[in-house]
């Protein structure tokens, strides 16, 4: 059984790098809250490519060994296929972005894009560590690698959250007259008094304070602020129609000390669940600053 597996070691190499690989894809292939990709037709889209890059990252190895070093220049054509991939998915995700009640925002798209795209790479990662530790050694040793590879590429699938940004606070909304304040922070000016009595009765205010000034910056970005809206407006509903601009949710900067308020108006009019909604947004990576790291700022006034 040994010997017979040692004379096909290429092709057991490949198999458990496929199956390693479509693993992979199959356990970050998830369809949450926002309903991206769709079931099923966009979960059948994604599995396809994942079982394309699986295959990719596992016919590597054999072309490796076998020195045919050209046949791994197929990479740099996947690799272009996954770049198509992220550009099909932001012209989707934009095109239904125009649709939402509280849209998505173009840095929130991105994010999601980028994802899309670089989880296919992982997928070639633990196809390629399977099938190269079977080919090495066994069968035994390529699945107890593709295993780790699969538990790395867990780890690297997700990134931070606004958790680790900063702190969230339940606040009042305060309707002084026409101005409408979460807090101690100026949201707008709200002139029909039907739009008052509408906010006084539902609206729900939060306040974010940023950890350090890093995040300072990153909570200021239009588009973090902007999946912040969406991610509670799809969680816990939006009242408000089309054509009601005094009724859209708005995120708003105190100036003075970096402090970030959320004025909304919820379905679900649960504060706490609310909170923790906000908590689990994803921190963007385009919206991330570090303004500590660059060398004109002395040690001294770093955070």
């Amino acid at each position: 059984m040994t010997d017979q597996l040692f004379e096909h070691r290429y092709t057991a190499g490949v198999i458990v790098g496929v199956l390693f690989g479509m693993l992979a894809r199959l356990t970050m292939l998830r369809t949450d809250y926002r309903q991206y990709p769709t079931y099923p037709h966009g979960r059948i889209i994604h599995i396809a490519l994942g079982a394309i890059a699986a295959a990719l990252g596992a016919v590597a190895v054999p072309a490796l060994f076998d020195k045919n070093y050209t046949a791994v220049t197929f990479l740099t054509v996947a690799a272009q296929q996954f770049r198509d991939v992220r550009s099909m998915e932001r012209s989707t995700l934009t095109k239904m972005d125009e649709m939402e009640l509280v849209p998505r925002g173009g840095t929130y798209i991105e994010g999601i894009a980028m994802v899309f795209e670089g989880r296919n790479y992982l997928v070639i990662f633990a196809a390629f560590v399977g099938s190269l530790f079977t080919i090495l050694w066994n069968v035994y040793a390529g699945i107890g690698c593709g295993m780790v590879a699969v538990l790395i590429a867990q780890w690297f699938k997700s990134g931070k959250s606004i958790a680790h940004a900063a702190d969230v606070q339940v606040a009042d909304v305060v309707l002084e007259g026409p101005d409408l304040y979460v807090g101690d922070i100026y949201i707008m000016n709200v002139g029909l008094s039907a739009d008052r009595d509408v906010i006084r009765k539902r609206a729900l205010g939060l306040i974010l304070q940023p950890k350090n000034r890093n995040f300072r910056v990153s909570l200021a970005n239009l588009g973090q602020r902007q999946a912040m809206l969406h991610d509670l407006a799809t969680i816990l509903g939006v009242y408000r129609d089309s054509g009601e601009p005094a009724l859209v949710p708005l995120a708003k900067l105190d100036m003075d000390d970096g402090r970030l308020a959320l004025f909304v108006l919820p379905q679900e009019r649960d504060a706490e669940k609310a909170r923790q909604v906000l908590l689990r947004v994803p921190l963007l990576e385009s919206a991330v600053r570090m303004p500590s790291e660059s060398a004109a700022q002395t040690k001294r006034g770093g955070t």
